[in-house]
């Protein structure tokens, strides 16, 4: 018994422990045993395994003088030795350390045991370091300290075990010590020992609870590449990403899979060739087969996302997972999960916005990680070991980072990175310092040079771009807790689904105007006929920057319809279960035939303004192949998605038979009106649509004003031209007579009404107007959001707005 007791203070099984035990085993290894001995049972997979506990580094401590020779080495750390050479000391004093006999039998006896669980010899397993004040909601220790993975055999497996504990001492594990205010020795380490999952034979990666960058808490971030996960934390492979809505997880017959990214997999991590003085891991090069194709399927990717869900549910806060698949058997697994250190610090009361007051096209452009913009010259480092050559406030640019960079790191800038996704070590790394950074650039250590001043902006979307020169920029800062609630709904126009997530803490009653063609023309960039007739194109450069693009896709319409259904879905799960209103494509022909392959599929126009556009082209020979991708899109978005607050809104519909045939069009491609709710809005530019607002109103479900093109139209100046501009005036009394005699029928109907355009920002008294008018909504730039919702709400103070129906 006393054997036991003795082996039960050195070692401890995973499913004898809980989230109780972070002084023991240390955060890691006590939340592994948290989810087997709670979430075993709602399907959540972890690998078994044990964990020296933190009374064993105590006893190896204490074995001989070790504690007090580390003390010395300490105490000249603190009297101003170098970190460096402290770090190596403690280092080697600990490798040359025997570890104490009652640990070495018990981690023995427990390994043996392992493979008698698992039915097979000298299993492989990962040994990973845990130390007591891991991961804790108010600072992440998280690759503070090493991993070794595929060890096999007890004196491996021992050997592991002694540099875990060395891990403890690391240059950057002292600096990350420092820097939080944890003393060094009242950090103790266990070390955990799991299974290992056969995911160099499969893929592995990373899943966030949240999106990682703006906070929004509705998704899933799931990150995959092929072989060991390593690859992926420590950011030296682009990895797939993939977000999964949350609310509508497990609802039958719907995948939620919002957004799929592929990303380039250059390499991966996979078992070495093993034997004496041989790495148990190496990395090479990914196949082109392995590039191209999705680590994932939608059902992988929705059990992850199901089980991350579980875990936050459990734990009560945001969680960071790691999960690998098993190539054998096809198994997924989690194997570690930590709470989100990042976004859960911040005061979600407060909106932090940047904006370029102007640039020229950028340098080069990557992943954005956060939303800030940063200044400063170019420090180009190969390695961290230079660190004598970083200026405090420069750019760090390298290939990639992992833990060793982080002293340079806490004194950069900002920080661009050639590989390496949105979950990488720099990312993570980079939002827990606040900074701007892009990654995975590709070629920034090309591109850029040491001493090159630059701006990295971080503002713009998912993508991150890097500018040359010392730009200028604005900052603000909104309270939300400041914002007056209006009658009058205050929506948003959203251009860049990228951008969508960055404005969910807006108090916005939905997206009044989504702009499909900034989806086409930014995340596709090919014409839509070009897809469908793609094999009897005959512009040779085109069908290869078509083949370029669409590079794993059979189906060249598929990649059209993908990347539409995901731009449009990011909207529409932003502002779940609000309205989001979708315009459909909306290019005129010169627009259009700028797209890849376009120009063969349009006529030239002397006034394309007036021209071939709008709901005119959609039922037409010319374009209904291509509107009909179109509302494929959309199907998936609201059918196979779910996100069924997805409102289609038709643009430049001249007259009622236009309308009949353009419904007509859509409900035999599966858009029909008053199915599943689907709702149809019109808009509202041309004065056919305000002279025959009662006709229009028994055929869609409501009205957007687009007051440019309603101004233009009613006056008969074109809003291009110069001459003209004195001329151009929204408040003239045709047009907002139109405007209140558009307001008025349309409420008489049961319809609602809406204006999208700029000039309620830029014209309190125009926002006066439509207040005083009835408008239902008025839906304006992000940017402009919070100066509209005050003037609305002072309209609304001095009588009047908001009379139509469901007011």
């Amino acid at each position: 018994m006393a054997s036991q007791d003795a082996g039960r203070d050195m070692v401890r099984w995973f499913e004898d422990l809980s989230s109780g035990d972070v002084a023991v085993v240390g955060g890691k290894n006590a939340s592994l045993g948290e989810m087997i001995s709670n979430l075993s049972a709602r399907g959540v997979r972890v690998p078994p395994g044990f964990a020296t506990t933190a009374a064993a580094y105590e006893e190896f401590l204490s074995t001989g003088d070790l504690r007090d020779r580390i003390r010395e080495r300490l105490d000249a750390l603190s009297a101003g030795a170098a970190p460096a050479g402290a770090g190596r000391a403690i280092r080697e004093l600990i490798l040359g350390a025997e570890l104490p006999p009652g640990l070495t039998a018990a981690v023995r006896e427990a390994y043996r045991e392992l493979a008698a669980r698992l039915g097979r010899d000298d299993p492989d397993v990962a040994v990973r370091s845990s130390a007591t004040a891991e991961d804790l909601p108010e600072a992440s220790f998280a690759g503070q300290q090493e991993t070794f993975l595929n060890i096999t055999g007890e004196e491996a497996l021992l050997d592991a075990c002694r540099r875990c504990y060395a891990s403890l001492f690391t240059d950057r594990a002292i600096s990350y010590r420092e820097h939080h205010g944890f003393g060094h020795l009242q950090v103790a380490l266990s070390v955990g020992v799991q299974e290992m999952v056969r995911s160099d034979l499969a893929g592995a990666g990373v899943a966030f609870t949240l999106d990682t960058d703006s906070g929004f808490p509705r998704v899933v971030l799931i990150n995959a590449a092929y072989g060991l996960g390593e690859s992926v934390v420590s950011g030296t492979v682009d990895p797939d990403e993939y977000l999964v809505f949350k609310p509508l997880l497990g609802k039958p017959g719907l995948k939620p899979v919002i957004s799929r990214t592929a990303g380039r997999k250059q390499t991966k991590i996979v078992y070495g060739p093993g034997g004496p003085g041989r790495a148990p891991t190496e990395t090479v090069e990914t196949s082109g087969e392995e590039r191209e194709s999705r680590v994932l399927g939608d059902e992988e990717i929705l059990a992850l996302a199901e089980w991350a869900v579980v875990v936050e549910e459990h734990y009560g806060c945001p969680m960071d997972l790691e999960w690998a698949k098993d190539g054998r058997t096809g198994e997924l697994s989690v194997v570690q999960a930590r709470p989100e250190t990042v976004q859960t610090r911040k005061d979600a009361g407060i909106l932090r916005s940047y904006r370029l007051t102007g640039h020229d096209g950028p340098l080069v452009t990557g992943l954005a990680v956060g939303d800030a913009i940063a200044t400063g010259k170019v420090c180009r480092l190969r390695t961290a070991r230079e660190i004598a050559d970083f200026e405090d406030g420069a750019v760090l640019v390298t290939g990639a980072t992992d833990p060793d960079w982080e002293p340079i790191m806490k004194r950069a800038a900002a920080i661009v990175t050639d590989r390496g996704g949105r979950t990488s070590h720099a990312a993570i790394v980079s939002r827990e310092l606040g900074l701007a950074a892009v990654v995975g650039t590709g070629d920034a250590t090309t591109v850029l040079s040491s001493g090159q001043e630059i701006t990295v902006s971080c503002a713009e979307g998912e993508e991150g771009r890097v500018y040359p020169g010392i730009l200028d920029y604005d900052e603000q800062e909104t309270d939300l807790a400041d914002i007056a609630p209006t009658r009058t709904r205050v929506m948003l126009n959203i251009a860049n689904p990228s951008a969508a997530f960055r404005w969910w803490r807006l108090p916005a009653d939905g997206v009044g105007l989504a702009r499909m063609e900034f989806v086409v023309n930014n995340h596709i960039k090919i014409h839509p006929m070009a897809l469908v007739h793609h094999a009897t194109l005959e512009d040779a450069d085109a069908r290869a920057r078509i083949d370029a693009l669409t590079r794993g896709y059979e189906d060249k319409t598929a990649f059209f319809v993908d990347r539409l259904a995901h731009g449009v879905a990011r909207i529409a799960a932003a502002w779940w279960p609000k309205p989001v209103i979708v315009r459909m494509s909306d290019f005129k022909t010169n627009e259009y035939a700028r797209l890849i392959g376009g120009e063969p599929f349009e006529p030239g126009e002397e006034n394309p303004m007036l021209g071939w556009r709008g709901a005119g082209r959609y039922y037409s020979e010319g374009y209904r192949e291509g509107f009909a991708l179109e509302c494929r899109a959309i199907r998936r978005v609201r059918d196979e998605m779910g996100l069924t607050n997805t409102v289609v809104m038709i643009p430049f519909c001249r007259t009622l038979q236009e309308a009949d045939r353009v419904l007509e069009t859509m409900a035999a491609h599966g858009l029909e009106r008053g199915r599943e709710g689907l709702e149809i809005y019109v808009m509202a530019e041309i004065p056919s649509n305000i002279v025959l607002a009662a006709e229009f109103a028994d055929r869609f479900d409501g009205f957007s004003i687009g007051s440019n093109d309603l101004t233009q139209l009613t006056l008969g100046i074109d809003r291009d031209s110069e001459l003209l501009a004195r001329e151009f005036n929204e408040r003239d009394p045709a047009v907002t007579r139109s405007i209140e005699h558009l307001i008025d029928t349309a409420h008489r109907k049961g319809r609602k009404t809406g204006l999208c355009g700029q000039r309620p920002s830029d014209d309190p008294d125009f926002a006066r107007f439509l207040v005083g008018a009835g408008i239902d909504s008025i839906s304006v730039t992000p940017d402009s959001f919070l100066l509209v919702k005050e003037n609305v709400a002072r309209a609304e103070r001095e009588g009047g707005g908001a009379g139509g129906p469901g007011a």
